[in-house]
């Protein structure tokens, strides 16, 4: 379900301190609800999330065509051309979170994790369009237990990251997310299963 940005923004997440010139696109409540101490399983299963290879077909097919253009047009290409490094957060990390864990990264997602705490987890892709970081937090739900939310903070490159977000809007918000967030659901639910089996 999405939700007011003011969930995101209302919460003492460590993200903030650094975002600042990152535009918060959107914020999702995740199908997963649990207890206080369910965070790192969160993370494990979105770490173990491949969208080219699980979960309804649709979804699949506009990872697919995504991942190849962004194969033909050097899209994911961030440094291409370029003597200077791509830009990290990882750069702007207080010592504190740089001392902390960085979390896992994931093999078939493009993002780089920044760090893990004990309820938010910040991830970072960038490439020739976008900056882009999935933010992942753990918070009460509205039964007294806990539940996952995700945010996507966008700085976008020029005209081109500008067309880019654009285009891709409709796609985000009718296909990606609200099938990306049932297969969150679907994989939560099956861990759950195991740990009580």
């Amino acid at each position: 379900m999405r939700l007011p940005k003011s969930a995101h923004t209302s919460q003492p997440w460590r993200i903030h301190e650094f975002t600042r010139d990152f535009r918060l696109e959107d914020v999702w409540a995740l199908p997963t609800p649990g207890g206080p101490d369910d965070f790192p399983r969160l993370v494990q299963v979105i770490t173990a999330f491949d969208p080219m290879r699980r979960g309804p077909w649709p979804m699949r097919l506009l990872f697919a065509i995504r991942f190849e253009l962004g194969k033909v047009f050097g899209i994911d290409d961030q440094d291409a051309g370029s003597r200077v490094p791509a830009p990290t957060l990882a750069d702007r990390l207080p010592d504190d979170l740089r001392a902390s864990p960085a979390g896992p990264g994931s093999d078939t997602l493009p993002f780089t994790s920044l760090y893990q705490l004990d309820d938010e987890w910040a991830l970072e892709a960038v490439n020739r369009t976008v900056h882009g970081i999935l933010h992942v937090g753990w918070v009460p739900d509205e039964v007294g237990g806990f539940r996952g939310q995700m945010a996507i903070l966008v700085k976008r490159n020029g005209k081109l990251g500008a067309a880019y977000m654009a285009a891709i809007k409709p796609f985000r918000h009718v296909i990606v997310y609200p099938l990306m967030l049932r297969e969150f659901g679907r994989a939560w639910r099956a861990s759950t299963e195991r740990r009580h089996n």
